[in-house]
């Protein structure tokens, strides 16, 4: 039997846990499974559109992280109720297999063995009762595979919903869509109550005893400075968490004092790349002046922001501020 590494995290900072993920399982070549708790977090999947899947009203008032995964699937919202799980393994050149039950079993079992009547459902799901308690996803690179998901305790449900609540008419786009499902809490289904703590404890004991494992490991010294590092150049960065988004367009129309402004705007790799402003709007100057001066920003409210307080808005729309224009750029 392969040596396992057992680690559990001691931080719920996202950006770091994500570059943990991503260091041991590319620059290290040990087996490893993980748990790990992110405060207040969406995080998106590899492959999506950030704006298009998140409220970004209900992210800037209630301090929401937002941050991108390695890993394809959905957009998920964690809180400190939520406890997430990693499995890094090697594997045979050329025996890539996307088999989620793999590792989704022993998982299982750990609940069964709580009296929770938890099971494997479609593709990549553990449901109680058919409603959903964890969703997963998978990698691989080089001859190593990441398998890693999401374990719904005592999240705040509402939150959930808040935070991932969007407008799909406001965009135009081919990114993988989340599609949201019915969810419970484990806590819920326990004969005997448990902190999200203890849960994570006897999760942890009981996936080493399967292995005959009794020492958990922390990163070590260099291993931090190597994630820190990882962490500040990538998952810290708009670039990764909003730039890196497919393309996509957005449409959408707000009423000021002035008449109605509709845009359209084109946005590649999270800048604005093309504006169309239509309208009952008067306006003092050409509009397409202030098209060419927001062309090349990134699609984001504190750039906008900035672009705008050097821009006289009535200018161009009678009777609007700068804020009615950033509301109207901006979710």
């Amino acid at each position: 039997m392969e040596k396992i590494r057992y680690i559990s995290l001691n931080t719920t900072s996202p950006y770091h846990n994500l570059a943990a993920e991503e260091y041991l399982l590319q620059q290290t070549k040990d087996n490893v499974f993980m748990l790990w708790q992110n405060d207040n977090t969406i995080v998106i999947g590899r492959h999506q559109n950030t704006a298009a899947e998140i409220n970004q009203e209900y992210v800037d008032s209630h301090h929401v992280n937002v941050v991108r995964r390695q890993t394809g699937g959905g957009a998920v919202f964690h809180d400190i109720g939520n406890l997430n799980f990693s499995f890094i393994q090697n594997i045979e050149p050329g025996s890539k297999e996307i088999d989620f039950l793999k590792y989704l079993q022993p998982i299982v079992d750990a609940l069964r063995s709580l009296g929770v009547p938890a099971e494997f459902s479609g593709r990549n799901d553990l449901v109680i009762d058919g409603k959903k308690i964890s969703g997963n996803a998978m990698m691989f690179y080089e001859n190593r595979v990441l398998e890693h998901g999401t374990l719904l305790f005592s999240s705040q449900m509402s939150d959930v919903a808040n935070a991932l609540k969007v407008d799909p008419s406001k965009f135009d786009d081919k990114a993988v869509k989340s599609v949201r499902s019915r969810v419970t809490n484990i806590s819920e289904h326990l004969p005997e109550p448990m902190t999200v703590l203890q849960f994570r404890d006897y999760l942890m004991d009981f996936i080493m005893k399967q292995n005959q494992m009794t020492e958990l490991q922390n990163l070590t010294n260099e291993e931090e400075t190597m994630v820190e590092e990882l962490m500040t150049k990538k998952y810290q960065t708009w670039e990764w968490n909003y730039g890196n988004s497919p393309n996509y367009s957005m449409n959408k129309k707000i009423r000021t004092k002035g008449g109605t402004v509709q845009v359209i705007a084109d946005i590649q790799k999270g800048v604005i790349r093309d504006l169309r402003f239509y309208g009952d709007f008067f306006s003092e100057d050409d509009v397409q002046n202030l098209v060419n001066q927001l062309i090349g920003t990134a699609f984001n409210k504190q750039d906008l922001q900035q672009k705008l307080s050097t821009i006289d808005v009535n200018r161009y729309f009678n009777n609007t501020t700068s804020e009615d224009l950033l509301n109207l750029l901006t979710f």
